[in-house]
């Protein structure tokens, strides 16, 4: 794959696999936040997937207001927002059966040795490959909005001035897979994903996302925005995504909220 590979409207749209759901796809050369817009974008129909990506993303975020950093060509950047229908499961755990789906579709084009760190990233190799923002909203007729933002790092960058270890999807493929027959598979997988988790939530992905969680029985650290620290070891997740943290013959229910988890 050649670095000016471009995204392409027709391309992504071949790509896309998902019965009984309709894509509506925005490209776009240059945005703020792929997040943002789609928040602000008009409601579609119910059953469709709106995809927003773009080349260059100047005020992209990550969880707990870190900036989403993308590198054009060599990532691809991109958001989808779904309503949810009226008496559809509470959206909890939502960011892990997302990286179910991400995880889905890498390996579905052959990505090898993926794993899932609680609540939001995606790991290739023990390194961060991406990440998941997840926003939600209410529309006119009090549906639930998500708008899911995915970032991936598709070939190895200078990360020197990062405070992660990154990977790339390169390092995990035998070939690297068009931006745009990626963007298409990833979105077939989401819209996949979302008409379950409609139904069922998050419970449906609980046992797939358990069996690449990649801290599963290991000491970690659960760090709070005040500095607050819990050791324990990570014993997976529950049924709504919160983690289970084992501490001390016990065991602790931990929300995403603004923690961060460590290996210990």
């Amino acid at each position: 794959m050649l670095h000016d590979d471009l995204l392409d409207i027709d391309a992504v749209r071949a790509a896309f696999a998902c019965d009984g759901v309709t894509l509506e796809v925005d490209l776009r050369n240059v945005c703020e936040s792929t997040n943002s817009a789609l928040l602000d974008a008009p409601a579609a129909s119910p059953g469709t997937l709106q995809v927003l990506a773009c080349e260059r993303q100047l005020a992209g975020r990550g969880r707990r207001g870190r900036s989403w950093l993308s590198w054009g060509a060599d990532s691809l950047t991109f958001s989808v927002r779904w309503q949810f229908e009226p008496g559809s499961a509470a959206p909890t755990g939502l960011s892990l059966a997302a990286g179910v789906a991400v995880a889905r579709a890498c390996e579905a084009l052959g990505a090898q040795g993926l794993a899932l760190k609680w609540p939001n990233d995606i790991l290739a190799r023990g390194d961060k490959l991406g990440g998941i923002l997840i926003e939600l909203a209410t529309s006119s007729c009090g549906a639930t909005v998500a708008v899911i933002g995915i970032g991936l790092n598709l070939r190895r960058v200078d990360a020197a001035a990062l405070d992660v270890s990154v990977s790339s999807l390169e390092e995990s493929m035998v070939t690297l897979p068009t931006r745009s027959r990626l963007l298409g598979e990833l979105a077939g997988q989401l819209a996949r994903m979302l008409t379950v988790f409609s139904v069922s939530g998050f419970a449906a992905f609980r046992d797939e996302w358990q069996s690449r969680n990649a801290h599963a029985g290991l000491p970690v650290q659960v760090i709070g925005d005040l500095g607050s620290t819990r050791s324990g070891v990570c014993l997976g997740v529950d049924d709504d995504g919160a983690l289970l943290l084992g501490t001390a013959g016990a065991r602790e229910r931990v929300l995403s909220g603004d923690v961060s988890l460590r290996p210990a």
